[in-house]
């Protein structure tokens, strides 16, 4: 094979290492590029609204524009859902409390610091 060819070849696994990152070619357990997930940059508002849509007539609180990464993200997450005292998620950087809980958590995060707005009705 010349160079051109070994180009297009990755390693995907190696005997000693395990699973190799396609992005920068280390193993797995010491690969750096996956590990900085930063969520996008926003106009620094974060945005408290409810919907409903897509969810059988049940509501939810969305909470949109965070500026932190996934763990942060889970953590206030976990944080909400245990003052709201019910469920929720996280999805694609947008956190969901089941209910309607939209001023007690506009309130919270205003007491974290954070630029809050109510979008939707």
């Amino acid at each position: 094979m010349n160079s051109k060819e070994n180009e297009d070849f990755q390693t995907v696994y190696s005997s000693e290492h395990g699973r190799m990152c396609p992005l920068c070619g280390n193993a797995k357990s010491q690969c750096k590029c996956r590990s900085k997930k930063v969520s996008p940059k926003g106009d620094g508002i974060v945005r408290v609204g409810r919907e409903s849509k897509g969810r059988k007539g049940k509501g939810v609180t969305l909470i949109t524009g965070l500026p932190l990464d996934d763990d942060g993200l889970r953590k206030l997450a976990k944080l909400f859902k245990q003052k709201c005292g019910t469920g929720g998620t996280l999805k694609n950087g947008v956190i969901e409390i089941q209910g309607e809980h939209r001023e007690f958590l506009i309130e919270e995060l205003k007491t974290q610091g954070f630029n809050v707005k109510r979008s939707g009705g």
